[in-house]
């Protein structure tokens, strides 16, 4: 489990397509000196586990092709910047919300505005998973722990303090760019448990809209 507080940020040093998945190699931070094999690491928000060897200037992992599909991932290119998050242990401070680094959609940078020293930004509202974010909760992008400021039509944001934007990742998205999210899965949870006490059947369309439906009905 993660909590979506970025410790670091590192550059992938390889990106290798392979029959199915890809290999992916990262420039271990300076003080991560201890990453052990088959640790969990949130990777721009998407946990991954980390291969033998990693424990030396590098760290490795494999990338399934699900994983590839399901977020930004599968575009890295050597350079590339990620987000970096060990995962939670015992007794650390929980900073953020509570993180599976299991993505569920990507989706693009609408807009970025600066107002002062802090940075607003846009971003498109997916249809398959609009009904899990609310205003003022939590979401996870590439990542990073926000609060959803303002709720729209096809669209959120999302306030970023300085901190936040030198970092992370996000001071160098602009319109256009592509995040991988993350939406809070206590909500995936509690639509579940709703379904199964209407009675509705646990597909793809008994969740899209069939929830509103049972729960309108008298």
């Amino acid at each position: 489990m993660f909590t979506g507080i970025v410790s670091a940020t590192s550059s992938v040093a390889r990106a290798a397509a392979r029959t199915a998945g890809s290999l992916l190699v990262l420039e271990r931070p300076p003080d991560w000196t201890a990453v052990q094999t088959g640790e969990s690491v949130a990777v721009s928000g998407v946990c991954l586990t980390a291969l033998p060897g990693s424990d030396g200037k590098m760290i490795s992992f494999d990338v399934s092709p699900e994983t590839l599909s399901r977020s930004t991932l599968g575009g890295l290119v050597r350079g590339a910047r990620v987000n970096l998050e060990r995962a939670l242990a015992a007794g650390d401070r929980f900073g953020g919300h509570i993180v599976a680094g299991h993505v569920d959609a990507v989706t693009d940078v609408l807009g970025v505005v600066r107002e002062g020293d802090f940075w607003t930004f846009t971003f498109g509202l997916g249809t398959a998973w609009e009904r899990y974010v609310v205003e003022k909760g939590s979401i996870a992008l590439d990542g990073v722990s926000l609060t959803v400021a303002t709720l729209a039509a096809g669209r959120f944001d999302v306030a970023v303090v300085p901190h936040t934007f030198t970092g992370t990742t996000l001071g160098a998205l602009d319109a256009g760019s592509r995040v991988n999210v993350e939406v809070d899965i206590l909500g995936k949870y509690v639509e579940r448990l709703l379904l199964a006490r209407l009675g509705a059947p646990d597909d793809a369309r008994g969740r899209d809209g069939r929830l509103e439906a049972l729960l309108a009905s008298p």
